[in-house]
């Protein structure tokens, strides 16, 4: 099938253009300058020079393919939301598949820190935080653009890690470079699920073949609570591991980390992707990884 990836540049993107490519679908990624460009060339995709800003030439070339694949990090959400419809709308009538990437933040719960037993599944019902109202909105918007004719579904990754890359790793070190300890927040009980990279990617490749026009699908692999990961990367790192109130966490991050992230409780489940599609994740040794200092890198590639 003939692809357009918007966010193909990016840290989801890269990996799971990569696998389709090598699954023989023709991809054409969105690269805003030449460094995208390259990144793109390197992996076989073709280049669609542009951004989101641009509705337009974004429409334009979504009528080109069967699929458009959405991953962009849009700098609000009510951007997001915008874009997002205006290519649903372009893709109305036609039967053609669009796959919006979401995120488990919609999930999250605020915790400071504690235990939370709650986990959900890809249909089970959420209180959304008002933060994140916008992305929810987003999702539903495209599930019921299966309706209109469009093969329209949602993937909802939780915490991703791999290639040398864990957000909760990396804001770990900042805690380390600010206080001189690898931070967590109250007891350090409450986690985000997590996904391998390439796993994820998988899951992508799947969701093009086999997805089910107006569903949504999870991610998941493992998970590892705060406080295990900042013991684990101060053992990695020779500091140690302490615990923070939430107005140290504000001053050590910043507030959105504090309430989005570093405070949140997100946890998931994926018995939809598992059973319909067969997805099934391979790459399960994050605790190893962590501290071997494997995903200590800075910049996601």
């Amino acid at each position: 099938m003939r692809i357009f990836f918007v966010g193909a540049t990016g840290y989801i993107g890269s990996h799971a253009a990569k696998r389709l490519i090598e699954a023989g679908h023709e991809v054409t990624g969105m690269a805003r300058n030449q460094r995208g460009r390259h990144k793109l060339e390197a992996i076989g995709a073709n280049v669609f020079m542009g951004d989101a800003e641009n509705l337009e030439a974004l429409n334009d070339q979504a009528a080109s393919a069967d699929v458009t694949i959405f991953s962009a990090q849009l700098p609000s959400q009510d951007q997001e939301y915008d874009t997002v419809a205006s290519l649903l709308q372009g893709y109305s009538g036609t039967g053609k598949t669009f796959i919006f990437t979401s995120g488990t933040g919609v999930l999250g719960q605020r915790t400071d820190g504690a235990w939370s037993e709650d986990t959900f599944a890809e249909d089970d019902a959420f209180v959304t935080s008002k933060y994140v109202a916008k992305r929810r909105d987003t999702e539903l918007m495209v599930q019921a653009a299966a309706k209109d004719n469009v093969r329209a579904m949602v993937v909802r990754p939780p915490m991703i890690w791999g290639a040398g890359y864990y957000g909760l790793v990396d804001r770990i070190l900042h805690s380390i470079d600010r206080t001189g300890s690898a931070c967590y927040i109250g007891a350090g009980m409450n986690l985000y699920t997590t996904v391998h990279v390439d796993d994820l990617a998988e899951l992508f490749h799947l969701i093009v073949e086999k997805g089910t026009s107006g569903a949504l699908y999870h991610g998941v692999s493992g998970e590892l609570n705060n406080r295990t990961v900042a013991e684990l990367v101060a053992r990695q790192q020779g500091v140690p591991a302490r615990s923070v109130t939430f107005g140290e966490a504000i001053d050590i991050w910043d507030k959105a980390a504090a309430l989005i992230v570093l405070g949140v409780s997100s946890r998931s489940r994926s018995p939809r992707a598992r059973k319909e599609l067969g997805w099934e994740p391979t790459r399960l040794d994050l605790y190893d990884q962590i501290l071997a200092g494997a995903l200590n890198s800075r910049e996601r590639s």
